[in-house]
């Protein structure tokens, strides 16, 4: 799938009579939607403010918003890559906070003289994925709590995929220095970047274009890039029900060892398996 064409399959007009409700029910199938229309900060920020409450961040501005910029002073400070240039592992917004916000919402001010892409992974893909590595071992691993502790002396100890009491599966993710894995996971490290890799969209945004997305199934990333790349971005919970996480692959597993504990019960119950 090209740039266009993944921008085109999820994109829905937020001026359309109705459009919250679509939103809504597009998130809830495909948890994903593009955007275009929103060619000012207003603009965004009064978008955001329809579709969730905005949650304030470590480098957000006093509206709630972040400008996401490259600024030399971050310069490889951990957890601030974001607001450089370079790459962009594929990760979870907040992963380090013991409930990372649902949504993301992303928006093009200003596009890079080259680079800059973003890169959209679909955690379902990743997931149907490791179900099949080793006849699911991965998947297995990675869903034991405690297994990864993400964020610097105040983050969160959690595990990649956390499996729900109805069936329905959560993603949580990063690869950079805030990352610290229990010795069980690590041989599986490999093959869990692969896939968050391999599946991988590129998606070019210009002026007023954006994305959002559950930050429960996608992980995003970016490209390297040079120029003077601005993008807006507002985290936040739903104004809407929301159900957590995304439906397994059809054909898969309710979970790799045939039973979906929630994540936060089975986090309560494992102490064999803290991370170390």
């Amino acid at each position: 799938m090209g740039p266009g064409d993944l921008f085109s399959a999820h994109f829905l007009d937020h001026k359309a009579p109705g459009a919250p409700a679509r939103f809504a029910e597009q998130l809830g199938e495909s948890g994903l939607v593009t955007l275009d229309g929103l060619a000012t900060r207003e603009a965004v920020l009064s978008f955001a403010s329809r579709v969730m409450t905005v949650s304030p961040h470590r480098d957000s501005d006093p509206d709630g918003l972040t400008t996401i910029r490259d600024s030399p002073r971050h310069a490889g400070r951990p957890g601030f890559a974001g607001l450089g240039s370079g790459q962009l592992d594929p990760h979870t917004e907040r992963s380090g906070l013991p409930s990372p916000p649902r949504l993301m919402l992303l928006v093009c001010s200003r596009p890079a003289d080259r680079g800059g892409e973003c890169l959209l992974t679909d955690g379902r893909r990743v997931h149907a994925d490791l179900l099949h590595r080793g006849d699911g071992e991965a998947a297995d691993v990675l869903s034991r709590p405690r297994t990864a502790y993400f964020g610097a002396g105040n983050g969160h100890a959690s595990q990649v995929l956390s499996y729900h009491r109805d069936g329905r599966v959560s993603i949580r993710l990063r690869f950079d220095a805030l990352a610290r894995w229990s010795p069980i996971v690590r041989p599986h490290l490999p093959g869990l970047r692969a896939a968050a890799l391999s599946h991988q969209l590129s998606l070019r945004l210009t002026p007023g274009q954006g994305y959002l997305l559950d930050n429960q199934r996608w992980l995003h990333a970016r490209s390297a890039f040079v120029g003077d790349r601005v993008h807006w971005r507002a985290l936040g919970n739903p104004r809407f029900n929301f159900r957590h996480g995304f439906a397994p692959a059809a054909g898969a597993p309710l979970s790799p060892t045939g039973s979906c504990p929630d994540h936060a019960v089975a986090g309560q119950k494992s102490s064999a398996r803290l991370l170390r």
